[in-house]
């Protein structure tokens, strides 16, 4: 039986380490005159019903964004299922039945994110869907053939309903995010990537170079 699916809360996962950027949080830098959260924010908030922030340590230092800020609870920054169980455990407290996602550190996502997963999970008896974009036919060949689409796993549609089973496989070790939504069919969302990758994220200094020459076409 289909679930039926309402306008669902987004949840930001801002609870990475930040390495190849050399640590901190990367939603504070500034992009324009806006930090990358800002510009986040924006983006995501006409599209939610409500919306809250996973990240870990000392929750003040997003006190400007007004959000409510959810610390992962499986210890040992488990990855990016960790912050989606974090936000699955708080839509649960609001009533609501799936939570939509997006990255921190990737200011340029589509406008019409919400609107095309819940699209495609039509039907779903547990709405799961991930965004995706087109790969190149260079790309696959370096993957060895594989599926001719990129996965952006922390862009995704994902139901309360299954937040017990996805608690379970962070405990017994689980980590990768395509293996949890395959093994429950998932879907997928399909986006254009021009002229530019709207997923593109922000993981390096040089990223961030880029993310402002972008800026002005996005």
């Amino acid at each position: 039986m289909a679930t039926e699916v309402s306008c669902p809360p987004g949840v930001i996962l801002a609870g990475g380490l930040a390495t190849r950027m050399g640590g901190g949080d990367k939603g504070l830098l500034q992009l324009g005159d806006q930090s990358l959260l800002d510009h986040v924010v924006d983006r995501l908030a006409p599209q939610v019903e409500g919306m809250a922030l996973n990240a870990n340590g000392d929750p003040a230092r997003f006190a400007e964004l007004g959000l409510p800020v959810l610390r992962d609870s499986i210890e040992g920054y488990a990855g990016p299922l960790a912050g989606v169980l974090a936000g699955l455990d708080w839509a649960a407290e609001q009533g609501a039945n799936c939570i939509v996602t997006v990255a921190a550190d990737t200011p340029f996502f589509p406008r019409d994110l919400v609107a095309r997963l819940m699209q495609a999970a039509k039907g779903q008896s547990h709405p799961l869907v991930l965004a995706t974009t087109p790969r190149s036919g260079d790309e696959a060949l370096k993957s060895g053939g594989g599926k001719r689409v990129n996965r952006h796993p922390t862009f995704g549609l994902w139901p309360v309903a299954l937040r017990d089973d996805l608690r379970q496989a962070l405990q017994d070790g689980l980590r990768k995010v395509v293996v949890w939504t395959d093994r429950h069919d998932g879907r997928e969302a399909m986006f254009p990537a021009r002229p530019f990758d709207p997923f593109f994220n922000v993981n390096t200094p040089d990223d961030l170079v880029r993310a402002r020459q972008l800026l002005e076409q996005a």
